[in-house]
């Protein structure tokens, strides 16, 4: 990790937790391409070899859409970032990555799992039926606390029922089906954020470990040191709808940064200010969601002791 300033704040109050917060998206900027692309390709490709059941899934009938998503990004990266993608054969390829066999056979030809090895974001197709949009494939390398294979086929609804506030029959639950319906040409983006312990960009969480960690409430600082142990983890996420397929291409890419880098930002008393008091927001279901029930006091006191320095 280096010691660059987070090129995403949202936790400066513009993007505040457990809201929908969807915000218009420049085509143009679709995708974010740093110097982090070749070690975060390289890290898919681990997860790919070692265990690809966990990290890539499909529906049949399901891989006209995957070539449609890899056509557009390809489209797309070769356009906007001619200098990191260049056409190889029937397809692109990114520049100094070399090549990769892909996961066993059975999986190695999916135009999603292709298309996931361009980008540092993450892949993810929903689609919609009599039940709902549902997660119909998917390419998640770098979860944010949760299991692909626990989500495969479920509905929006049953996929965000941990979520406080966001479980079937609520409000927001409501919103989002409605948005996803309502997506036409124009794309959206959200941002969701949170802290973690080291800087591992897969990170996953099943059902029973998120009870356990709710129940149990364990700190993710065990020494104690908030200032050698806490990243910050920003979730940029995308939302578009596909043109020919009318499946929804749900993007997330993953930003970690350390937190005691908001020690040297230009704005640094603002947005520890502004972290610290959204963190005190949070009620106990909430906290225990995120997992930072043990260690909430712990980190609002950091950012305290941050903002009072500057």
């Amino acid at each position: 990790m280096t010691s660059r300033q987070p090129t995403h704040t949202p936790y400066d109050g513009s993007s505040k937790l457990f809201t929908i917060g969807l915000k218009p998206l420049d085509p143009d900027r679709w995708i974010e391409v740093d110097e982090h692309l070749l070690p975060h390709l390289a890290e898919k490709r681990r997860l790919y070899a070692e265990i690809p059941e966990r990290v890539f899934v499909e529906e049949d009938g399901t891989r006209d859409a995957q070539r449609e998503v890899l056509d557009l990004l390809g489209e797309h990266l070769l356009t906007k970032h001619p200098d990191i993608y260049r056409r190889s054969g029937d397809g692109i390829e990114v520049v100094g990555a070399g090549k990769f066999g892909g996961p066993d056979a059975g999986l190695r030809y999916a135009p999603l799992i292709a298309a996931s090895l361009l980008v540092q974001d993450d892949l993810i197709l929903m689609r919609r039926d009599e039940s709902g949009w549902r997660l119909v494939a998917g390419s998640l390398c770098f979860p944010s606390s949760w299991s692909l294979t626990e989500k495969f086929g479920k509905p929006l609804q049953q996929i965000h029922a941990p979520v406080p506030g966001f479980g079937p029959g609520t409000r927001p639950a409501d919103l989002i089906n409605r948005m996803f319906d309502g997506l036409q040409g124009q794309a959206v983006k959200r941002y969701n954020w949170s802290i973690q312990a080291g800087d591992a960009l897969y990170h996953p969480l099943s059902n029973v470990e998120r009870i356990d960690r709710a129940s149990n409430r364990p700190t993710r600082f065990p020494d104690g040191d908030v200032d050698a142990h806490a990243f910050i983890r920003v979730e940029r996420q995308t939302l578009r709808k596909l043109t020919v397929s009318r499946d929804v291409l749900f993007t997330i890419r993953i930003h970690l940064d350390p937190l005691k880098v908001l020690a040297s930002h230009p704005d640094r008393q603002a947005l520890a200010v502004s972290f610290a008091a959204q963190l005190q927001e949070l009620d106990q279901a909430q906290l225990d969601y995120k997992g930072l029930t043990a260690d909430r006091n712990r980190l609002v006191a950091f950012l305290d002791d941050m903002a009072k320095a500057a």
